[in-house]
């Protein structure tokens, strides 16, 4: 069984390497964009060419999107691709952000075409920093966990791992369904100019749901559907 590995921060994102890590030497082949892509959704390339670069034997950078990236590994790479690893994302993609998350986007692509994904983000508390080998780690318990279980055909896991802090006690793993409120959407203006300014730790935590979950300490594990 080939895994393959993709996200939307770039191929050379931090986020990647720790997720190849976290699988631990299975067979992969990475097929990544070669710039960063974040926030971009399900877009997909149809008018224009998408450029493709083999690093080596099983690492593709492609110039197009995460959806790309998965169309073109299952199409025309590797036609024994049984699983889709996305991420791990370097922010958090709950609730509501996986219509715009471009990691989410990849593993439904994969749901599409009847392919089993999981897509992994790490929570990010505003200008804190954290840490990858900790991210790694919990990334290989969930995938140890999630990896075995079958899912149904268009179906596929959104992990959110906590922003742990020292001293925090170790993260459980919770399947819990994601919110559905909508971001605080906020702009400053610059004359005509608007310019987003997000406000991600301010987001209604319904209880029990993922953004509650993550944001108490915890693995929020969702099951989506295409």
């Amino acid at each position: 069984m080939t895994i393959m590995l993709t996200n939307d921060d770039g191929i050379d994102a931090p986020g990647i390497k720790a997720l190849f890590q976290a699988i631990n030497g299975q067979k992969t082949i990475i097929a990544a964009p070669k710039d960063h892509q974040s926030g971009c959704g399900h877009q997909v390339t149809t008018n224009s060419a998408i450029n493709l670069q083999k690093r080596s034997e099983n690492e593709y950078a492609i110039a197009g999107t995460p959806a790309d990236c998965v169309r073109i590994a299952t199409s025309q790479i590797c036609s024994d691709i049984k699983f889709v690893l996305s991420g791990i994302n370097a922010g958090g993609n709950l609730g509501v952000d996986a219509y715009i998350s471009g990691t989410v986007a990849a593993v439904r692509e994969a749901a599409t075409q009847n392919i089993p994904g999981i897509a992994i983000s790490q929570y990010h508390k505003g200008k804190q920093s954290f840490d990858w080998d900790i991210t790694t780690k919990l990334t290989a318990e969930v995938l140890a966990d999630l990896l075995p279980r079958p899912l149904a055909p268009g179906s596929f896991w959104n992990v959110n791992l906590p922003h742990l802090q020292l001293g925090d006690a170790d993260p459980q793993i919770v399947f819990c369904q994601p919110c559905t409120k909508p971001l605080p959407i906020h702009y400053r203006m610059d004359g005509d100019d608007f310019y987003y300014v997000g406000e991600y730790s301010q987001r209604d935590r319904t209880p029990g749901s993922d953004v509650d979950v993550c944001f108490s300490g915890n693995i929020a594990v969702t099951l989506l559907k295409v």
